[in-house]
């Protein structure tokens, strides 16, 4: 069909190379961590010889090797379109070539990266439905220009107007111009007061927090315990408000450097659509672009922790049969942040098969205890202990009783389900607030689970799962009534749909 072939932009060799030395700069780290605490420091490997010497030769024989190595998967890469496929052919010694129909291709994700940017590239990411490993692409393309990346789209979006051409007619197709691109309508960006909102109420400190502590438990046989013990002991000198006032600094500024992460990465986020598909773009320093197609949609999930909840803000997540947003199975968030009642109208408009406010069925009022009883059995033993070695300050313990038993109740007054003859919707709590609206075509599974004391007071938990990323996504109400749980199996079974209607 075609005799051209493409050729990656020649900033693909720097960013191969960029790609190679992030996997390794742990190492690098440890190599010359190491010298860091010798005596003398990094100035004593120049004092030994060729010997000293060694690390920094090494690192040098293995930068020029990623440099190279980039360089040749820069040259060897070219990608072409031949029989309503995009085919990639790459490799030096091994030549590997990859034919992706168009027809299985679900979406292109594109990311600017603040090399890409400067130089009008992107990077194209093509997701299909069997995309391998968790979080993989089909293929990726490293940088290619805009209208390169332009022209894939063109060209899938041709090959997918021919296959319907030829279902319809049954016959064989004949060439005919490509459809005129579709309109593509904004729906919603994010404005600098949501943003600034999101960032201070994501919970982000604990992931900076986690990432440090990664970090240094890298150096773990390098770090110098005894005297940093001695230092701390020294420090708990100084009395408890200067160790508060230490505490809280620390944490003040791990949470400014995770409302900084989040501004920067939901930077002027907006959502778009199209007939057939919702495009989210986001991000300061590296910009990315996702295109969810709406008929891999499975279900919305509608979360809320308890301050957005108290503030009416909730964070709306998009459960898709395939593709994700980052490099690792992410969720696709369709709203990080946003009003609810900003919210619901944007939703009827992009999937008004779906009731957005139905009205639920709770639990029964008889279950409530099954709700914290299971945390007060187990945290038991340990209030126990806690009272008799450390009588009397263990018994401080016991705060906790009234606080599992007050977020049992929470859950229990949250629980609850909605059902009509194509939906179900069901809503459950941890802390924060989950609400599920899924489709009957699109649920995978409907499981009833029992205990013994379950079935004595005639209660069920249900479960019901739907297709998401690699694993699932799976809504659980639990410890309703067991006529609800027999009447969203009845609604589930082919058989039981006559009944519903009734």
């Amino acid at each position: 069909m075609y005799e051209e072939r493409y050729k990656l932009h020649p900033i693909s060799a720097f960013l191969n190379f960029i790609k190679g030395l992030k996997e390794l700069i742990l190492p690098f780290i440890i190599i010359f961590g190491v010298n860091i605490f010798r005596d003398g420091g990094v100035g004593s490997m120049f004092n030994q010889g060729w010997q000293g010497l060694i690390p920094i030769m090494v690192g040098s024989v293995i930068l020029v090797f990623l440099l190279i190595a980039g360089i040749i998967k820069w040259k060897r890469f070219v990608y072409w379109f031949e029989d309503g496929e995009l085919r990639i052919e790459y490799g030096l010694f091994v030549k590997k070539k990859r034919y992706i129909p168009f027809d299985r291709i679900q979406s292109l994700n594109y990311t600017e990266g603040i090399f890409h940017r400067p130089l009008g590239l992107v990077k194209v990411k093509v997701e299909t439905g069997g995309s391998g490993k968790v979080g993989e692409a089909e293929a990726e393309l490293t940088a290619i220009s805009r209208e390169d990346a332009d022209r894939i789209e063109n060209e899938m979006e041709n090959a997918k107007y021919h296959l319907k051409e030829a279902t319809a007619a049954m016959g064989p197709v004949e060439y005919v111009e490509t459809p005129a691109k579709k309109e593509v309508k904004v729906l919603y960006r994010m404005s600098i007061k949501e943003l600034l909102i999101l960032a201070t109420t994501s919970g982000g400190i604990g992931v900076v927090i986690s990432a440090v502590a990664l970090f240094l438990s890298q150096f773990s046989e390098l770090i110098p315990y005894n005297a940093i013990y001695e230092e701390v002991m020294l420090f708990l000198r100084f009395g408890a408000l200067i160790v508060v006032l230490t505490i809280f600094l620390v944490l003040l500024v791990a949470w400014v450097i995770s409302v900084i992460m989040t501004v920067v990465a939901n930077y002027q986020f907006t959502i778009q659509r199209d007939e057939d598909h919702i495009y989210i773009t986001r991000g300061l320093l590296e910009k990315k672009k996702v295109s969810v197609p709406l008929k891999r949609v499975q279900g919305i999930k509608v979360s809320q922790n308890p301050l957005r909840e108290f503030f009416g803000y909730a964070t709306v997540l998009v459960e898709s049969a395939g593709g994700s947003i980052g490099d690792k199975d992410e969720k696709i968030r369709l709203f990080p942040l946003v009003k609810k009642d900003r919210m619901i109208p944007i939703l009827v408009e992009l999937f008004p098969e779906l009731e957005w406010t139905p009205e639920l069925v709770k639990a029964p009022k008889r279950s409530v205890h099954f709700f914290y009883r299971l945390d007060l059995l187990w945290l038991s033993p340990f209030l126990a202990a806690a009272g008799y070695f450390f009588y009397p300050y263990g018994l401080l313990g016991l705060i906790l009783v009234p606080i599992v038993v007050a977020i049992g109740v929470w859950q229990h007054r949250t629980v609850g389900y909605a059902l009509d003859e194509k939906q179900l919707t069901m809503q459950f709590r941890g802390l924060s607030k989950h609400r599920f609206f899924m489709l009957k075509k699109r649920v995978q599974v409907v499981q009833v689970t029992q205990s013994y004391f379950q079935r004595r007071k005639g209660i069920a938990s249900i479960n019901s799962t739907i297709k998401s990323g690699m694993m699932g996504a799976t809504a659980t109400t639990q410890h309703m009534e067991k006529e609800d749980a027999s009447r969203i199996l009845a609604w589930y079974e082919p058989s039981g749909t006559k009944e519903i209607k009734s």
